[in-house]
């Protein structure tokens, strides 16, 4: 394999498994080994699916975008201020460390989603996806981490690096969709972890976690795709309720058009708003911020802080595009910006109430 080729792999893994998800390097039918069950809505008896959604693209799309040009130049590095936060809120802050990766505080808990400290989003420490800034927090200043909200097992929200050093450090429960166990237990054997299901609830201290559906996939390798789930969540704590999508296509508006029935007022939603160009390729896996901006509004919610953008480049847009985006789709929709904030690394917010 040539380096080009072996770059685009290994990107394609960190940026929603697009490589794999073909079926390209599939070569023979695969046993899951992360997850075994009776088929359902969302599995097959063998891999999860998105009901009524939309295939992945082809491994000639994945070669169109990768070698059609377009991509922004990244700055190599971009200083920010990293924060010490305190050891516990009563109230709600969300502290942006990077990428998907924040620290939630609320009511006396603290949450991480898709904690990743790690130099590279990538199965390698040598090649693929750099960090180009430091995480908002420094490792040694978390404050006491209580629980890990882990969306799906893609390089760039799983890295059992982080994993094995949250471990060492708090020992927190890990909260994952199906089959993402298997890889959390197999790299880290004592870590606590609890799985569920779509519609599932798991108990968390006094609150509660529910598992919410995505558009998404997954995958760590070329044999695996879509063997464990993906998931969006729902945190009920007694500060209001908080909606977190580590990754999402919009499809439609079906992640967020149940929410108020189900689930009633929204505080606080975490959404992404990166990773979106070429929009062709990548809307099936990846909003954009207009897109992100709708769902906002679909799920009712009274707040919300986009994230995945700005720590490691994995499509087109530039570094500081997804902001500019955001803003321009917020004004469009009378929304003031205040009720909507793209965090930068080490920038909290005390979330308003309701």
């Amino acid at each position: 394999m040539n380096r080009r080729r072996f770059l685009t792999r290994t990107a394609a893994l960190a940026t929603g498994g697009a490589l794999a998800a073909t079926g390209a390097f599939a070569l023979s039918p695969a046993r899951n080994r992360y997850y075994s069950g009776p088929p359902g809505p969302n599995f097959d008896g063998t891999r999860f699916f998105n009901p009524d959604g939309t295939a992945p693209k082809g491994f000639a799309d994945l070669m169109k975008w990768q070698w059609g040009g377009g991509r922004a130049t990244w700055p190599g590095s971009v200083a920010i201020t990293q924060t010490r936060p305190a050891a516990r809120v009563d109230d709600l802050t969300i502290t942006m460390v990077g990428h998907a990766t924040l620290l939630v505080q609320v009511a006396g808990l603290n949450l991480l989603t898709d904690p990743v400290w790690s130099l590279r989003a990538s199965p390698f420490s040598f090649a693929g996806p750099k960090r180009t800034t430091a995480p908002g927090i420094r490792f040694e200043d978390l404050p006491p981490i209580d629980a890990i909200l882990l969306s799906h097992n893609h390089y760039d929200h799983l890295d059992t690096e982080t994993l094995m050093r949250l471990h060492a450090a708090h020992d927190p429960l890990v909260i994952t969709p199906l089959g993402n166990d298997a890889i959390v237990t197999g790299a880290v054997p004592q870590m606590r972890v609890q799985t569920g299901n779509w519609g599932n609830t798991l108990p968390l201290a006094h609150a509660a976690v529910h598992f919410e559906p995505c558009h998404h996939w997954s995958a760590r390798g070329t044999r695996d795709r879509s063997m464990a789930l993906w998931s969006a969540f729902v945190i009920d704590t007694p500060r209001g309720r908080i909606h977190h999508v580590g990754d999402t296509g919009f499809d439609q508006g079906r992640p967020y058009r149940h929410l108020p029935e189900k689930h009633g007022q929204i505080r606080a939603a975490i959404l992404p708003v990166g990773a979106y160009e070429p929009n062709w390729f990548m809307r099936d896996q990846h909003q954009n911020p207009a897109e992100a901006v709708e769902g906002f509004l679909l799920s009712g919610a009274q707040y919300a802080i986009g994230h995945h953008w700005g720590t490691f480049q994995l499509t087109n847009e530039g570094r500081d595009t997804p902001p500019r985006d955001l803003a321009a789709a917020l004004a469009a929709k009378g929304i003031a910006e205040t009720r909507f904030r793209a965090l930068s690394p080490g920038e909290a917010w005390a979330v308003p109430p309701v």
